[in-house]
């Protein structure tokens, strides 16, 4: 007897990888991603957090700051044996000062600037005007590696990396404030 065989259609060649969220604007956003990058899933997060809603200038400078040891990060989830420093005081609503100089997330993460930088000169969008509106990093599937232990036993030597994507959309400029109470209304109505 005959077996029916699955037939797979091929996958388009032109498909752009799949992103968690979409902008309220395409044409006025930029979008970069990282996947299976060797920096490690915590480290990376909690710099990534510390860049969401700043501006990507504003970001490569807190970058080289933290970088050259002028600035930290705040730690705020991954919290375990994270050492208090003086320069967790600048951080509001951060009850501990546990920060870190993760130099090789940041790293990371300044390439992705540089690279949502010039996919907004690529798309005639003002550098200047963009404003990070989504990051997320998740956990990629981690490396094995083996250590070897005492009494002949060899354990798991694991690299933890990770996926980042960020989304940056073109900033108009400020928001003109309502001259009457019954405009300020209308505005609140709308949102």
């Amino acid at each position: 007897p005959l077996r029916a065989m699955a037939v797979s259609t091929p996958r388009p060649l032109n498909t752009m990888p799949k992103y968690s969220s979409t902008p309220e604007d395409p044409n006025k956003a930029v979008q970069c991603r990282g996947t299976n990058i060797r920096v490690h899933f915590k480290n990376t997060r909690e710099t990534a957090m510390a860049l969401k809603g700043r501006t990507l200038r504003n970001a490569e400078r807190y970058l080289n700051d933290v970088i050259a040891h002028k600035q930290a990060v705040p730690f705020r989830r991954f919290t375990g044996n994270i050492g208090r420093h003086a320069q967790g005081k600048q951080f509001k609503n951060h009850g501990s000062r546990q920060t870190r100089w993760p130099t090789k997330s940041c790293e990371a993460l300044l390439s992705l600037l540089q690279n949502a930088a010039s996919n907004a000169t690529a798309k005639d969008l003002d550098v200047d005007a963009l404003k990070l509106v989504h990051v997320q990093v998740n956990q990629a599937p981690k490396m094995r590696r083996r250590t070897y232990r005492a009494h002949g036993r060899i354990g798991p030597y694991k690299r933890s990396p990770c996926h980042i994507e960020l989304i940056f959309t073109e900033q108009n400029g400020d928001v003109a404030k309502p001259t009457t109470a019954s405009e300020s209304a209308l505005a609140q109505l709308d949102q």
